[in-house]
C-alpha cells in the first residue's frame, strides 16, 4: 500500500477492525517514511455479470431499488428493505463465487421477498421468471397456497387466517 502523502511503497498496519455489517475491514496504517497515518477499507469483491456481458460490482442499493419497485403500494418499511438487501448479499457471498449473473441475483432475491410480502414477490417473480400468461401467475399463486412463507404459517397457526386475506376493494 503506497502512502497517499509521500508515495512510499510500504506502510504498517496499526489497527484493524471490521465494519458494522462485517463485510469490510477498516485498517489504520502508518507510513515508515513520513510517519503520517491514513485509513484503508478492504472488501471482498463480488462481481455481477449482466445479460450484455458487462461485469460490474454487486450493489446492495440496486437490489433494494428493484425490490422497492415491486413493493410499491405495499406495507413494507425501508428497514425491511435494508434487511432484505443484507440477506441477499450474505446469501450470494455464501455461495463462494466471485462472479454471479444478474439472474442468480434475481433468484437470490425471491426467497427473502417471498417471506416479506407475497404480492411484491409475485410482481418480482413475474419479471425474473418471465411469466408469459395468466397460467404462469395461476401456477405461482397455487404454489404459494401449497407452501406459504414461514411467517404466515406461524401467524395463521393452521386456522386458515393467513390464507384468506380480506377482499380487496376497487378504488375509483
Amino acid at each position: 500500500m503506497h502512502c497517499p502523502f509521500c508515495r512510499h511503497p510500504d506502510s504498517r498496519v496499526v489497527d484493524s477492525r471490521t465494519t458494522d455489517d462485517g463485510t469490510a475491514i477498516r485498517r489504520r496504517r502508518q507510513c515508515p517514511e513520513c510517519s503520517r497515518r491514513f485509513t484503508t477499507v478492504e472488501t471482498a469483491s463480488l462481481m455481477v455479470i449482466k445479460r450484455s456481458g458487462v461485469t460490474e460490482p454487486f450493489s446492495r442499493t440496486k437490489v433494494i431499488t428493484g425490490v422497492r419497485k415491486a413493493c410499491q403500494g405495499r406495507p413494507v418499511t425501508e428497514d425491511a428493505l435494508a434487511q432484505l438487501g443484507q440477506r441477499v448479499e450474505e446469501q450470494l457471498r455464501a455461495t463462494g463465487s466471485a462472479e454471479l449473473t444478474t439472474h442468480d441475483v434475481g433468484l437470490a432475491i425471491l426467497g427473502p421477498l417471498r417471506d416479506l410480502d407475497l404480492v411484491a414477490y409475485l410482481r418480482f417473480a413475474s419479471v425474473y421468471q418471465a411469466f408469459d400468461s395468466l397460467e404462469d401467475f395461476e401456477a405461482a399463486v397455487e404454489e404459494l397456497r401449497e407452501r406459504p412463507p414461514a411467517k404466515e404459517e406461524e401467524d395463521g397457526a393452521g386456522t386458515g387466517e393467513a390464507e384468506s386475506p380480506a377482499p380487496a376493494t376497487a378504488a375509483g
